[in-house]
């Protein structure tokens, strides 16, 4: 089972280290979703290259096996909200790493305008000011699932919640 004190990367750094548009275009999507580090962007990208990797064994495997873990696959992308219904593999190859971070938590808070600022929506969530689905999340780099779309939410006896209520009061 291992250690649990040695836990294992969840990412991979990239090959090389010095390649002028990669680095340019992590510099954007940080700055666009406001992330603290790149390490963030590889974590995502990580995720995305399982996934595709996994589609790329299963196109190929028509077993009854195959199939229904081609299912589940689909399923679960179009659980987190990556494909559409109806999808097929072929779209899991096409997804991007911008559609894996619209799907963040940090994202959310701020497209749904409970912060000011992708940087302010990441200090609300981590502070615990966040609440989804009756759960509290304290991560950014959480994936909001469809289902939790519409339930996320400010904690109601957080001090943000307060502040803001005497925002609209004073505001009207």
């Amino acid at each position: 089972m291992g250690d649990p004190r040695k836990q294992r990367k969840k990412y991979s750094t990239p090959i090389h280290p010095w390649q002028k548009n990669r680095i340019d275009e992590e510099k954007t999507l940080t700055r666009i979703y406001g992330l603290k580090n790149k390490k963030e962007i590889w974590k995502m990208v990580s995720k995305l290259r399982s996934f595709s990797k996994q589609a790329k064994n299963l196109i190929a495997s028509t077993t009854p096996q195959g199939i229904k873990e081609k299912n589940q696959l689909l399923s679960k992308l179009y659980s987190i909200g990556l494909l559409p219904k109806g999808a097929d593999l072929d779209d899991v190859l096409s997804l991007s790493t911008r559609d894996i971070m619209e799907r963040r938590l940090q994202t959310f808070v701020y497209r749904k305008n409970l912060a000011k600022s992708v940087k302010q929506a990441r200090q609300f969530i981590v502070h615990g000011h966040i609440m989804v689905d009756q759960k509290m999340i304290t991560w950014p780099s959480y994936l909001v699932k469809r289902e939790e779309e519409d339930k996320i939410r400010i904690v109601s006896t957080s001090k943000v919640a307060k502040l803001l209520k005497k925002e609209k009061v004073i505001g009207k």
